[in-house]
Parts: structure tokens; sequence; C-alpha cells
């Protein structure tokens, strides 16, 4: 069986589908998979064992269809890469993203077994045309972790590998450990790591409220702090640590996506709003206090046992006090 898996992006939900793969290969010997990814996430899925090829596109370039020219802007960029789709023969495809733009790479595999969301259950419900077997995921299924492997249902694939294998750089390996040498952090020992980013505002928790938990949790718990930032994020990892004196967090260093990883393997607890490095530190094992407010932890928290996720009500981050994340981190921290 030759299983075409669309899921092209973000950080977060790439890892989210881990074990849609994992399941596969561990339930349906033989099986051939392709997973068709962005290039910027593809580097997330370096030498899994369960993933025969990737096949990493950009369609970040591709305007979000809003009427007929659009999509057929889309589908002519789908139509650059659907003869190497057609080659691979595929048996079955399976949309994982349930956008336009995943429902036509399904489309496009001309796999006689399309499977994605129900309608209602897509993001852009008009890609639901692209399949031909629509699951809804059962009532049990809260965390789209579960409803990601619902969409196994209609190949009979019922015993769930909840496996999230990230990739292990040496190199990044030993980055990380400079890192934490140079601001004179042990891994391990009451190391709390905060991300203060995410993609989209309203997800973020203020910078202020970051910083005066990072005063606490080395204050009061004895922790040592660790700011980690991503592209366009230095300024605000700067006001929460700014290395002036008047406060010791350590500010990270720019980190690629591995040396991220590592910093994350080596942390105690994590700190983040619902970002992907709140998900690639549940991925490697690390306890986290996710902060939520737009979105819903019980759908996209860190995934496991051992986290503690806060949500503010009504959808508001700042209803989220610095008293009640201390104690989370210090619950876990133990």
């Amino acid at each position: 069986m030759r299983v075409a898996l669309i899921k092209l992006s973000s950080l977060g939900d790439v890892v989210h589908a881990l074990p849609v793969v994992a399941t596969l290969r561990a339930r349906l010997p033989g099986v051939h998979v392709t997973w068709i990814v962005e290039h910027r996430e593809a580097a997330l899925l370096r030498d899994h064992p369960a993933i025969d090829e990737l096949l990493p596109i950009d369609t970040r370039r591709w305007r979000r269809p809003r009427g007929r020219r659009d999509l057929a802007d889309v589908a002519h960029a789908v139509g650059r890469i659907g003869g190497r789709l057609r080659a691979a023969r595929f048996d079955v495809a399976i949309d994982l993203q349930g956008l336009i733009k995943s429902g036509l790479l399904a489309a496009a595999t001309r796999a006689p077994l399309r499977i994605g969301f129900a309608a209602r259950r897509c993001r852009e419900p008009l890609s639901a045309i692209f399949t031909n077997r629509r699951v809804t995921p059962p009532d049990g299924a809260r965390h789209v972790v579960d409803q990601y492997l619902s969409l196994l249902m209609p190949l009979d694939v019922r015993e769930p590998v909840h496996e999230f294998r990230l990739p292990v750089d040496a190199a990044a390996e030993a980055r990380a450990e400079e890192v934490l040498a140079a601001g004179g952090l042990k891994p391990h020992r009451r190391l709390v790591v905060l991300n203060p980013g995410a993609g989209q505002p309203d997800k973020r928790w203020p910078e202020d409220r970051f910083r005066a938990l990072a005063e606490r949790l080395i204050e009061d718990a004895m922790a040592d702090v660790l700011v980690v930032w991503g592209p366009g994020e230095e300024t605000a990892g700067r006001r929460i640590a700014p290395g002036d004196g008047a406060s010791r967090a350590v500010l990270g260093p720019p980190t690629n996506l591995y040396e991220l990883i590592a910093i994350l393997r080596r942390a105690s607890v994590l700190v983040a709003a619902d970002t992907g490095p709140l998900h690639l530190a549940a991925a490697v094992g690390t306890p986290c206090v996710g902060l939520y407010g737009p979105t819903l932890a019980i759908r996209n928290g860190p995934f496991g046992t051992g986290h503690c996720c806060l949500q503010g009500p009504r959808g508001g981050m700042t209803a989220i006090e610095v008293e009640a994340v201390f104690h989370a981190v210090t619950g876990l921290l133990g």
C-alpha cells in the first residue's frame, strides 16, 4: 500500500501528526509512506524511520483562494507537481490539513481512496470536495492528536501508537551544551525555559508578566531561567532578560530548529503559549506549562501526562496571572 500523508504546516501541527505516521508503520506492515510537507517544516521530519519519502513543497506563496480565479491559480500551482504525484501511484491519500490547497494535493495524487475530515470539521469546508471518505472524529477524540488518528479508521487501523520522534543532531546537541555553559546553567537542574513568542498576537502572554515570572522563579524557587526566542522575537526576549544586572534571567542566542530541540531536551520545565516550541518540548518529554487564550488547551494542549495548562477565561491571555503560572511551574519542578 502506497500512502500519501498530507500535513503541510505548521510546526506544532506537524508534531501532532507524528503519531499518524508511527501508527501506519506499526499497524500496516509493508506500507510505503510519502509525507507531503512545507519546505520549512520538512526539517522536523528528517530521517524519520517511518517515512519512506519526504516531498517538500512551497505553498506559502499560494494565495488563499477567495474565488474562482484564486482557486484556478492554486490549481495551476498544484498541477506543476501533479506529474510527480501521479507517477507515485498512491493507493491512499490522507489529508490531515483540511485546507483547499491540501485537498487539491490529495486530488492530484489520483489515489482511489482519499481520506479527510467531514466538511464541518475542516478549516476550509470546501476542501472536503476533494476527498471521498470523510471522517467525523468520535466524541472521545478531543485532542487534535486523536482527531488526526481518527483518519486512519477507514484503513481499519484502530490501535494508535503515540510516538513523537524528533531528529537528533550531534552538532546541535553540542551547541546546546555550549549555550547552557555560557549562561552558567545546568541541564535538568531546575532549569525553566521561557518562550514568549506565538504566531498570533492574541496568543501571547504579556512580556512584563514573563519578566515578573522569571524574577519569582529565580528568587523564590531557586530556579535558573533561560529565555528562548524565534525570528522577530528577540526584542521581546530582551525585555524579559535584559542582561543589565537587574534580572538574572539568561537570554538565549539565536537557534535553529535542531538547536532549539536540543535545549528543550535539557529543560526541567518549559513555559509557553500555544506555539511550536511548546509542542516540541512535550514531544521530547519535557514537562510544560501551557498558557492558553483563544485556543483551547483541551484540543491543542501539550500532549501526554505531566503537563499543566492555564486557560484564560473568554479567550483572554491577560487574565492569566503570574502567581498562577508560578505555582504551576513550581508544582512541576517539585
